[in-house]
């Protein structure tokens, strides 16, 4: 059987607010969306499918895929990156949108790391510089390895970091573009003999979108990104052309001993979006959707013997959305 997968419902949740703060972090940071971005950004990364950049992206924290890319059942790590926070003393906070590890594969089987900042800025036009707020967040990024990555003099072990701005709504003078700063060598008086790995360390990248110049070539990172950002495009239409030019699964096949969790729960909905509808008229859809989604749970603990997150997952919801939910219920009452 299968179901929407986490990236549809986060899509659709996203609607026409897919600029929005909250919902853009939530689109890039699924790992399928963070591979699309890498092999079209970084040039350790050239030759390179997005599928095979999955596999690379905190492989740590996602041992199973190449085994069950059919069967994809644990979804939650399909989700990559975290919002941080940077606060040292007398620096100042930086907050970061998304950070994360990938790992290079290299011509002799050994993977080396670098560190990747991903960030959505939907103004342009700011009083500051993009480019050099990507420099400082980037320059932070590999200060604050020291004590953790290396330590003493062991500056070799400095590993190289990347700091990504995807930039909405940009002037139509820019449309869309793609540029890179990073530290490059320049021999000014005779040539000092050095490995390029020693000193490229640090790259800021500004993928600029402007829609009005039109969606970009399909199969690019800028139509890419401009049909997943879209704030007027059809979340189907966004689905079907993600799905069939990107790749990027739409639909799951779920674990059999959560199927007939699955079907209870749509049966569950069904019935209650029946009598949701007079009730939502009285006393608002948030409240009906609040008791709607803790019945449906408490009932598939009861029927299936379960504990609170199994059933949670069975109907497609999270501990946390329920736990929301159960308090409104409770204040109401």
């Amino acid at each position: 059987m299968k179901r929407n997968t986490i990236f549809y419902e986060a899509l659709e949740s996203a609607g026409m607010k897919a600029q929005y703060d909250g919902h853009v972090k939530k689109l890039l940071s699924f790992r399928e969306v963070i591979s699309q971005v890498l092999t079209r950004t970084l040039t350790e990364y050239e030759g390179c499918t997005p599928q095979e950049a999955v596999q690379w992206i905190e492989p740590e924290a996602f041992p199973q895929y190449g085994k069950r890319k059919k069967h994809l059942e644990n979804e939650a790590s399909f989700v990559a990156g975290k919002s941080e926070v940077s606060d040292s003393p007398g620096e100042g906070t930086t907050i970061y949108d998304l950070r994360f590890q990938v790992q290079i594969p290299g011509p002799d089987g050994k993977r080396a790391a670098v560190f990747v900042n991903l960030e959505a800025q939907k103004k342009f036009q700011m009083k500051y510089r993009i480019v050099t707020r990507g420099i400082f967040y980037a320059a932070k990024m590999l200060a604050e390895q020291y004590g953790r990555y290396f330590s003493h003099s062991n500056y070799q072990k400095l590993r190289k970091v990347y700091s990504i701005w995807i930039c909405m709504n940009v002037p139509n003078y820019v449309g869309n573009a793609m540029v890179e700063y990073k530290i490059s060598k320049n021999d000014r008086i005779g040539s000092v003999p050095e490995e390029e790995k020693s000193y490229d360390k640090l790259s800021v990248i500004l993928i600029c979108l402007n829609t009005k110049k039109g969606p970009g070539e399909e199969g690019s990172l800028h139509h890419f990104l401009n049909v997943l950002l879209s704030p007027s495009m059809d979340t189907d239409e966004k689905a079907k052309i993600l799905s069939r030019v990107y790749g990027i699964r739409m639909k799951v096949k779920i674990r059999r001993e959560l199927e007939g969790m699955w079907n209870l729960g749509e049966a569950i909905e069904k019935e209650a979006l029946k009598k949701g509808r007079k009730e939502g008229r009285k006393e608002g859809s948030r409240m009906g959707d609040a008791k709607r989604l803790v019945r449906s749970v408490e009932k598939a603990m009861e029927a299936f013997h379960v504990d609170l997150r199994t059933a949670c997952e069975g109907i497609g919801s999270s501990v946390e959305e329920y736990t929301q939910a159960a308090a409104l219920v409770k204040i109401e009452k």
